[in-house]
């Protein structure tokens, strides 16, 4: 497989892994970065290949601009991804707008007639729930404090806020597209659909989780974790260890 311009572009393999049968898609969440899954690929590299999306207007691809659509970035997500969904079978995993990301670019993938193995939808409430939510209108420093509140007492998570703010426009361009987007309730996939949350989860409640179920014609579950928006990074060993048993009791 010879990687081209485009793909490599948008979809970065920090492991290699030639061999393996299968292959997880990473979805970032707004203002995050590929990146931000590295420890997923170390850790994961020995079951499936692992490629982290690299959205544009930050890190190397910070010169361009940001995609305030979600579904225009869906668009050009799907588009670099399809030569590379069709060598093997692939799950998605994506988190915050990353999962409802991940759930267009199923939804594209699907109407070609790909078959996607699963789809990982985490820390974000169902396509069709709406709250109506404006930070892509607030100030640089809302916007911050918005981000701040999100991440808690991790700094890591918010990552050093010099960077942050050079960044700003595309994550200023990435809550108008998540918080614009608008999606039915009779919009499904076909794929098995595990949605994963937090307890304490301000941006998504229980019964919002919950209402992914009517978003599959697949198998649905539903993992509650103890923890907020970023349950993922205090949950890491737990979610790893989900993604580890599907890959090797699914292959």
């Amino acid at each position: 497989m010879t990687t081209s311009t485009e793909e490599s572009l948008w979809a970065r393999c920090f492991h290699p892994a030639p061999a393996a049968p299968t292959r997880l898609f990473c979805f970032p969440h707004a203002g995050g970065s590929a990146s931000f899954y590295f420890p997923v690929s170390a850790q994961l590299s020995s079951v499936t290949e692992v490629f982290a999306l690299q959205y544009p207007g930050r890190q190397d691809r910070r010169k361009e601009a940001g995609i305030g659509d979600l579904g225009a970035l869906a668009d050009q997500v799907y588009e670099a991804l399809r030569p590379l969904l069709e060598e093997r079978p692939s799950t998605f995993f994506g988190h915050s707008m990353g999962a409802t990301l991940a759930f267009e670019v199923a939804r594209r993938f699907e109407a070609d007639g790909g078959e996607l193995a699963h789809l990982f939808a985490s820390g974000r409430r169902a396509p069709s729930r709406v709250r109506e939510e404006t930070v892509h209108q607030r100030t640089d420093d809302g916007i911050v404090d918005e981000l701040k509140l999100l991440a808690g007492t991790d700094t890591a998570l918010l990552g050093d806020e010099e960077i942050l703010r050079m960044i700003l426009p595309a994550i200023r361009s990435d809550y108008r597209a998540v918080e614009t987007y608008r999606c039915g309730a009779d919009v499904t996939v076909r794929a098995p659909l595990t949605v994963l949350t937090g307890d304490r989860d301000p941006k998504t409640s229980l019964e919002e989780a919950e209402a992914w179920r009517g978003h599959t014609t697949g198998a649905f579950d539903l993992k509650v974790y103890p923890g907020g928006h970023f349950f993922i990074s205090s949950e890491a060993p737990a979610v790893l260890a989900l993604l580890r048993e599907h890959f090797t009791s699914h292959g």
